[in-house]
């Protein structure tokens, strides 16, 4: 007969759940010390602010104005629609209607989407060529109307982007298209609207300084107390 047969094992097992209990507690207690040293290390970053978009750069001929073939100049900052439509129409909508359609002529623009979601609804983006003015941007507004744009190249420089937002919506001026008044422009002054020199001090005028943009457009020649254009965002 074996001599440990009577022996009871309720000692080892006794031993053995101590023993786990020992080993579960250690190990919830590595745990807690992993979360708490996870969350020193890996704080909860806050929520950058949002930057809100620059404004739409643009001049518009005012009601009771005379329109020829152009309703005003449109200034973008780049030849990128879908981040640069929904400044535009977020100052049109209230002037004009909601702007439902806009077309161009891709020339100038590497990406054409086929839809621009704006402030509450899309719009919805073509081209045409060649029945579409390279420096034009026409709109549409569901019933309400149409209105034609002149496009002055992001790179112009602040100057030659003044001339051409005041011929474009001067009421006294000639019937121009978009791309005869650049034309125009730059034969009268003997140099590309885009080749212009900038030094340090004009690139603040470059990226939109209000004050330099403005003084630059001429005053207006109509009856007194006519304002024929709209200036906003420069």
């Amino acid at each position: 007969m074996d001599i440990t047969e009577g022996i009871s094992h309720t000692g080892f097992d006794a031993g053995s759940s101590s023993a786990k209990d020992e080993t579960r507690a250690a190990v919830e207690a590595a745990r807690r010390r992993v979360r708490i040293m996870s969350a020193t290390l890996h704080p909860t970053m806050p929520h950058p602010e949002p930057v809100a978009a620059p404004a739409a750069r643009l001049t518009l001929m005012t009601e009771g104005t005379s329109r020829g073939l152009l309703d005003g100049a449109w200034w973008p900052r780049s030849r990128d629609l879908l981040s640069e439509l929904p400044a535009l129409t977020a100052v049109l909508d209230p002037l004009w209607g909601r702007i439902t359609r806009i077309t161009v002529n891709p020339e100038h623009w590497p990406v054409i989407p086929r839809k621009v979601p704006v402030d509450g609804h899309i719009v919805k983006v073509g081209w045409f060529t060649p029945e579409i003015d390279p420096h034009k941007l026409l709109l549409l507004s569901y019933g309400t109307g149409r209105w034609d744009l002149l496009i002055i190249p992001p790179e112009t420089g602040a100057e030659s982007a003044a001339r051409l937002m005041a011929a474009a919506s001067d009421y006294a001026g000639p019937p121009l298209t978009a791309s005869a008044l650049i034309a125009a422009d730059e034969a009268r002054h003997g140099v590309s609207a885009t080749d212009e020199p900038r030094d340090p001090d004009e690139a603040g005028e470059y990226e939109g300084d209000a004050f330099a943009v403005s003084a630059a457009i001429p005053e207006q020649t109509g009856p007194p107390g006519r304002a024929s254009r709209l200036i906003i965002g420069v």
